[in-house]
């Protein structure tokens, strides 16, 4: 499976106002790029622009073919989307969502057939999903409904996987074991993975590479080393952080709390 991704220029407003300025980023086929930046950079205005969701200007390419002006089936089978808050009905099971991921697949007013079955049940059972598979979405943890979502967006079987936040609102716990199983599953089956992460030392341990926007625009990118830096995060996030390497050499980020003197809060 390829699926190298190049974006180059891309522009995006909201509500007449620009959110998205000339941003280009490149991630080769099976790396994981992730997007980081403080509340209102744009990293979900560009996983939506890049996935065809949001009008922009610009290019997005996958395998050098532009997918921004493919019917959405098409694009849909070379970029899978998952939101950061998706619509998950209550009456759902968790099959019948992780089958909605096959649409692009199925002719309109058609039904899915065995190959849609078959696919659907496969990465159910990759995700250890398959004991919950008659389960109304209704009355899943945070983690299941997670994994939930990467299973529906895995159904599509497209090259490239975006994940807007796939961490939110998990515990620390259920936070690795998601991150772990894109890993595993990017390695297996070739997948670029494009991410938008909150937690910025988390997105260090798991990227090849990472892009740093701040007001809709890059302001740095490439490894986690080059883009983990203490001068760029106090900038960009206004917090004081202490940045050290760690056991493997990737960037460990830990805030650093400044120093006062005890008193009543004002």
């Amino acid at each position: 499976m390829t699926g190298g991704v190049v974006v180059r220029d891309l522009s995006a407003d909201l509500g007449g106002r620009p959110v998205l300025s000339e941003v280009a980023l490149t991630v080769a086929p099976g790396e994981w790029l992730a997007v980081i930046g403080p509340n209102g950079a744009g990293k979900t205005t560009l996983l939506r622009a890049m996935s065809g969701l949001l009008a922009a200007r610009g290019e997005v390419l996958v395998d050098g073919t532009p997918v921004r002006g493919l019917p959405p089936r098409r694009r849909a089978r070379l970029m899978a989307y998952a939101p950061q808050t998706p619509v998950l009905p209550p009456g759902l099971t968790v099959y019948e969502y992780a089958l909605l991921g096959r649409t692009p697949y199925i002719a309109y007013l058609g039904r899915e057939g065995p190959r849609d079955r078959e696919v659907t049940w496969s990465v159910l059972e990759r995700l250890d999903l398959a004991g919950l598979a008659a389960r109304p979405l209704g009355q899943l943890s945070g983690g299941e409904r997670q994994r939930v979502v990467l299973a529906r967006a895995l159904v599509q079987q497209a090259p490239v996987l975006l994940l807007d936040e796939p961490t939110t609102a998990l515990d620390l716990g259920h936070q690795q074991h998601v991150l772990e199983l894109v890993d595993r599953l990017r390695l297996a089956d070739g997948l670029t993975v494009v991410t938008t992460i909150h937690d910025v030392g988390l997105a260090g341990q798991y990227a090849d590479s990472m892009l740093l926007l701040a007001g809709g625009r890059p302001v740095a990118s490439g490894p986690a080393a080059r883009v983990l830096t203490e001068p760029l995060l106090s900038r960009h996030f206004a917090a004081r952080v202490a940045v050290t390497p760690g056991a493997d050499g990737r960037p460990q980020v830990s805030l650093v709390r400044p120093a006062h003197s005890p008193g009543p809060v004002s």
